[in-house]
C-alpha cells in the first residue's frame, strides 16, 4: 500500500492530459500487439463506437490486463487488485449508488482526507470529478478491471439495489402491495369455495348453466379474436411482394447492446448457452451479455465456474432480498449495471440466429422512436423428442407464426413473450423496467407499453428453445403463465375506465381477451366439455334451464370453435420446417386438458403464493 501511496499524484495534477502517447502504440512498442494487429482494430474502430482497448480485447488481440496496464502506463494511474484488498463496506456512504453506477467507478480506499477511486479508464474518472466540482478536488484515481468494479459495486450497494429493483415499477402498476399473508385472504377463499358448492348442491342446473355462460362468452371472444387475427395474417402473406433493392444505407456508428440471460439453477445449460451465442456475428466489442444470477445459487455459479467465457460476457450476482426471487426482480437489478442503449433478454436455452443483433440494431435505426420494443419469433428445437414436445411446438407455431402477427396487423396489443426482446433503453427506463412481482412481467411490460403510447413490432427473426417434453414441468410452466395473466388483468383493471382511455375500445376488448379470456377458456374448458354428454344421449343442464335452441347452438359453436382452431394450427404448421408435425394436430385436443390442470394450480397459487416463481426446468432434451 505504501508504494501505492507514493506512486500517487497530486489530485490538483489529475487532469484529462492534453497529449500523451495513443494507447495502440503504447501497446506495440510493449511487444503485446504487433503492428497489423493494430491496424485491423484501427480498421474496426471506423465502423464501430468502441474504443480500441475493448476492441483489441474482443477479438483476443489481448487480454483486459494487459489493455489495463498500457493504460496505467499511458496516464501514469496506478492499478490496483480489489480481489485482495477489497473496499472497506463503511465506503458505501463516500460515493452515491447512482454516480458509480452512471460513471463505472467504486469508493476503494480513504488516505487522510484523500478518496482513492476505482476506475476503468481515466475518461471516467473525469466524468466523475466534474460532477462533484469542489469535492472532487479531494479524489484520485486508480485502474481497476471493469468486473472487479461490478462486482464491488454490488458488495457495497446490492441490498440498496436489490430493493430498488424490487420496487421499480410505481405502485399504481405494480401488483407488489398485495400481501400474499393477509390473515382474511385464505378464509375469504375457502369461504367463496364453499359459497359456490353449496350453490351448486341448491341450484345445480342453473349454476351449471351461469358457468357455461361465462365459458361461453369468453370462447366467443377468443373464437373471434383468432378469426380476426387469421383473417389479417393471410391478408398480409397474400399482399406480401418481393422487397425491392434496398437503396444504398448511410453509415451509422453501430450502437452497444446489452443481453441479459436470467439464470437459476442450471447445471448444464450455461456451457451449451455460451456456445450458441458464440455465434453470434455482431461485433462482439459492441455486444454486452450478462448473466444474471441469484446470490443463493450455488448450483449456477459452480457451474459457471467450470466454463470458460469470452471476454463479452459477464456475470452479475442478485442479491437477496424481501424472500423474492423472481426473473423481472433480475432483470431490474441487472438493468443498472448494462452499458447497451439497446436492452435484450434472452433465456438460458435460447439459441437465437446468429445476425439477429444486426437487424434489431438497423430496425431500431430505421424505425419512428415511438417503436420501443422488438420481439422476435419463438420456435422449439426439440420438437421430435415426443408427443407433449410435437404439441408444444404445434401451439407455438400457431401462436408466433399466424395469431400474434394477425394481432400486430390489426393493431391490438401484443403481450411480449418472455424473451428475444430488445428495448430502447431510454423508454425501457422511462417506464421502470419490469414489474419484479409479476410472474408473467413480459405481458404486464407489453400492456404497459401500449398505456403509455409506444408500439412493439414483430422482428423477422427466430430465436430456438426447448420445448417442455416432461408432463408435470409442463404444468408447473403453464401453470404460471395463467397465473401471471391472470394477475395482469387484475392490476390493469384496476380503473378500467383509465385502461379504456389509454387503449381505446378496440384494444382494450383485445387486452380483455387476451388475458381473462385466455385464462378462463383453461379454467372453465370442462364446463365446455361437457356439451359432449348430449352424443351420449344425456340431457344437458343449459336445455333443462334455457332449452335445447339455445343448446344446440352452443354445441355447433363450440365445435365450429375446436375445428377452427385445427384449421389455423394446420396452416401454421404447413412451412416446410414444421411439415413433419402436421398429423399431430388433430390430437391437441387430447394435449391442452393438461392446461385446465395448469389453470386450477395457478387459481390455487394466486390466493396463497401470488409471487410464487415456479421455475421451468431445462436440459431435459439431450
Amino acid at each position: 500500500m505504501s508504494d501505492l501511496y507514493l506512486r500517487l499524484p497530486d489530485p490538483q495534477a489529475v487532469t484529462p492530459p492534453v497529449e500523451y502517447l495513443p494507447l495502440g502504440r503504447v501497446m506495440v512498442n510493449a511487444g503485446i500487439i504487433t503492428q497489423s494487429d493494430l491496424v485491423h482494430a484501427l480498421n474496426l474502430q471506423r465502423h464501430i463506437d468502441a474504443p480500441l482497448g475493448e476492441i483489441l480485447v474482443a477479438e483476443g488481440l489481448a487480454t483486459s490486463g494487459q489493455v489495463l496496464q498500457m493504460v496505467s502506463h499511458q496516464h501514469n494511474i496506478p492499478v490496483a487488485d480489489l480481489i485482495t484488498d477489497p473496499p472497506d463496506a463503511t465506503l458505501r456512504t463516500a460515493l452515491p449508488v447512482s454516480l458509480c453506477l452512471t460513471h463505472r467507478c467504486v469508493p476503494w480506499l480513504k488516505l487522510a482526507d484523500l478518496l482513492l477511486v476505482g476506475v476503468n479508464h481515466p475518461d471516467d474518472f473525469h466524468r466523475l470529478r466534474s460532477c462533484l466540482g469542489e469535492r472532487g478536488n479531494r479524489m484520485l484515481p486508480v485502474l481497476v478491471d471493469e468486473q472487479q468494479i461490478r462486482h464491488h459495486i454490488g458488495t457495497l450497494y446490492g441490498r440498496e439495489l436489490a430493493n430498488r429493483a424490487a420496487a421499480r415499477v410505481p405502485a399504481a402498476e405494480s401488483c407488489r402491495g398485495w400481501n400474499p399473508d393477509a390473515p382474511l385472504r385464505k378464509p375469504v377463499a375457502l369461504a367463496v369455495l364453499i359459497l359456490l358448492c353449496a350453490v351448486l348442491i341448491a341450484a345445480p342446473h342453473w349454476t351449471i348453466t351461469i358457468g357455461i355462460l361465462f365459458a361461453f362468452t369468453t370462447l366467443v371472444m377468443s373464437t373471434t379474436l383468432k378469426l380476426a387475427a387469421f383473417v389479417a395474417r393471410l391478408s398480409q402473406m397474400s399482399q406480401s411482394m418481393p422487397a425491392p433493392p434496398a437503396a444504398p444505407r448511410a453509415p451509422f456508428p453501430l450502437p452497444k447492446v446489452s443481453v441479459l440471460v436470467p439464470l437459476l439453477q442450471e447445471n448444464e445449460i450455461a456451457g451449451k448457452l455460451i456456445q450458441r451465442l458464440t455465434r453470434l456475428t455482431y461485433p462482439k466489442s459492441l455486444l454486452e451479455v450478462v448473466l444474471v444470477l441469484e446470490e443463493s445459487d450455488t448450483v449456477t455459479r459452480e457451474t459457471i465456474a467450470r466454463t470458460q467465457m469470452p471476454s463479452w460476457i459477464s456475470v452479475i450476482e442478485v442479491p437477496s432480498a424481501n424472500n423474492l426471487t423472481t426473473k423481472p426482480r433480475a432483470l431490474n437489478y441487472a438493468l443498472d449495471f448494462c452499458r447497451g442503449s439497446i436492452i435484450g433478454v434472452w433465456d438460458a436455452e435460447d439459441a437465437p440466429e446468429p445476425d439477429q443483433i444486426e437487424k434489431v440494431v438497423i430496425r431500431f435505426q430505421d424505425a419512428p422512436e415511438n417503436i420501443a420494443c422488438l420481439q422476435g419469433v419463438l420456435d422449439y428445437y426439440n420438437s421430435k423428442t415426443n408427443w407433449i414436445s410435437r404439441c408444444f411446438a404445434i401451439e407455438y407455431a400457431t401462436w408466433w407464426r399466424v395469431i400474434l402477427p394477425g394481432v400486430a396487423r390489426l393493431g391490438l396489443v401484443i403481450p411480449l413473450g418472455g424473451t428475444t426482446l430488445f428495448f430502447r433503453r431510454p423508454i425501457l427506463e422511462k417506464l421502470c423496467g419490469w414489474d419484479a412481482h409479476n410472474v408473467t412481467e413480459d405481458a404486464d411490460l407489453g400492456v404497459r407499453l401500449a398505456r403509455h403510447g409506444y408500439v412493439t413490432e414483430l422482428m423477422p427473426t427466430v430465436t430456438y428453445e426447448e420445448a417442455n417434453c416432461r408432463a408435470w414441468p409442463w404444468v408447473k410452466q403453464r401453470s404460471r403463465w395463467l397465473k401471471g395473466f391472470l394477475i395482469t388483468w387484475l392490476v390493469h383493471m384496476r380503473t378500467p375506465r383509465a385502461l379504456l382511455r389509454d387503449l381505446g375500445l378496440i384494444r382494450f376488448l383485445g387486452v380483455q381477451t387476451l388475458l381473462l379470456a385466455t385464462f378462463a377458456q383453461f379454467a372453465c374448458a370442462p364446463l365446455l366439455w361437457s356439451f359432449w354428454i348430449v352424443l351420449a344421449g344425456v340431457e344437458h343442464p343449459v336445455t333443462v334451464t334455457l332449452g335445447a335452441q339455445v343448446t344446440g347452438f352452443m354445441i355447433w359453436f363450440f365445435i365450429y370453435s375446436e375445428i377452427m382452431n385445427l384449421a389455423i394450427s394446420m396452416v401454421a404448421v404447413s412451412r416446410r420446417e414444421h411439415r413433419h408435425l402436421m398429423a399431430y394436430v388433430l390430437t391437441l385436443p387430447l394435449y391442452y386438458p393438461m392446461a385446465a390442470l395448469s389453470a386450477y394450480k395457478a387459481i390455487k397459487e394466486l390466493v396463497v403464493e401470488p409471487f410464487y416463481w415456479d421455475k421451468t426446468q431445462h436440459g431435459l432434451t439431450h
